[in-house]
């Protein structure tokens, strides 16, 4: 019938050829995908990390050092390093710097995120709210056990955790005022040996405080390098610091004039110790601060790559070390 369509014819189509299978062999078993390290056992890798233990181990060395051989370098050095209340002072300084570094972390996980992604810790490892407990924590019993020694030092104590604390929170993303914080905070780490002397003796007079600008000083250059370094995740999450203010050529005038202060500081004083027959000590800060610091000014005029600051930021902390480790010379002076 017209407008019906007719059942189409079933044509019978060749099957397909049906080749035979091989019998199945036995796969290789898949190897399993590296299995993550236990929570307990990336905390115990992470936690030096965090609270950068180098640099603890840097600061112990310096308050050692500044006590044996700055003001009592007449004593054996079983007296003066193992007595109990310098040991406790010790303690509290090194808890409250802990707890700074997990603080600026704390505040710093998207930056670090992109300068640093290998040395994130916090939000990976550690959770947000254990690091600010861990922070509440270290620096609440540094500040307790450094009043517990002297009111004075208490209250120090507390100065700096604060100050630690409002750097990580907002000072570190203004230009020069977060430098200048932390040189602050290493110079008072260098006088807090003194300080406590003095407290004991109810004595005014201070010799430690040529290494304490000094450490200022290299501080305040070391930081300003570092800010060039970390543009690019400070630039992202808006901060202010100085190359991003007033651009990377005139931040290394700025590094320049503070190096050069330093150098000044240093020429003198090893200039004097020459004319004044001291010729150990001399001869370390020139073959060992004056010369890297000779080859640091050298390399800051040609830096503008990421990764010469990063060497740079290496010869700063190089040059202190050198600088702390000429007090166990100037202990013959």
């Amino acid at each position: 019938m017209p407008g019906i369509d007719t059942p189409a014819r079933h044509f019978r189509r060749p099957l397909p050829l049906i080749r035979a299978v091989p019998p199945m062999t036995s796969l290789p078993p898949k190897q399993s995908a590296a299995e993550p390290p236990p929570p307990a056992e990336r905390l115990r890798t992470a936690l030096p990390t965090l609270v950068r233990w180098p640099n603890l181990l840097i600061m112990l060395l310096c308050m050692a050092l500044v006590r044996a051989g700055l003001l009592l370098p007449e004593q054996p050095l079983r007296t003066s390093l193992l007595a109990p209340r310098f040991g406790l002072l010790v303690l509290a300084a090194l808890l409250v710097a802990a707890a700074g570094y997990i603080i600026n972390d704390y505040y710093d996980v998207k930056i670090d995120a992109i300068n640093r992604p290998d040395r994130l810790v916090i939000g990976r490892v550690i959770k947000r709210r254990k690091a600010m407990l861990a922070h509440v924590l270290l620096s609440g019993m540094g500040v307790l056990l450094a009043g517990w020694l002297h009111p004075v030092l208490g209250l120090v104590t507390l100065g700096t955790a604060l100050l630690l604390w409002g750097y990580s929170a907002r000072f570190k993303r203004v230009a020069l005022v977060g430098n200048v914080s932390i040189a602050t905070l290493t110079a008072a780490l260098v006088l807090l040996p003194e300080l406590q002397l003095q407290l004991e003796r109810h004595d005014g007079h201070s010799v430690v405080w040529p290494y304490a600008l000094a450490a200022f000083l290299l501080t305040v250059v070391r930081e300003i390098v570092k800010d060039v370094e970390d543009m690019r995740g400070d630039a992202q999450h808006g901060c202010r610091t100085l190359p991003l203010v007033v651009g990377v050529a005139r931040t290394k005038w700025v590094a320049g004039l503070f190096l050069t202060c330093l150098a000044c500081l240093t020429l003198g004083a090893t200039g004097q110790l020459f004319v004044s027959g001291h010729w150990p000590l001399g001869t370390w800060l020139l073959a060992f601060v004056l010369v890297p610091m000779a080859q640091l000014t050298r390399l800051l005029i040609r830096a503008d790559r990421r990764r010469h600051f990063k060497y740079l930021s290496a010869w700063c902390k190089g040059i202190m070390l050198a600088g702390v480790l000429s007090m166990m010379l100037a202990g013959s002076i």
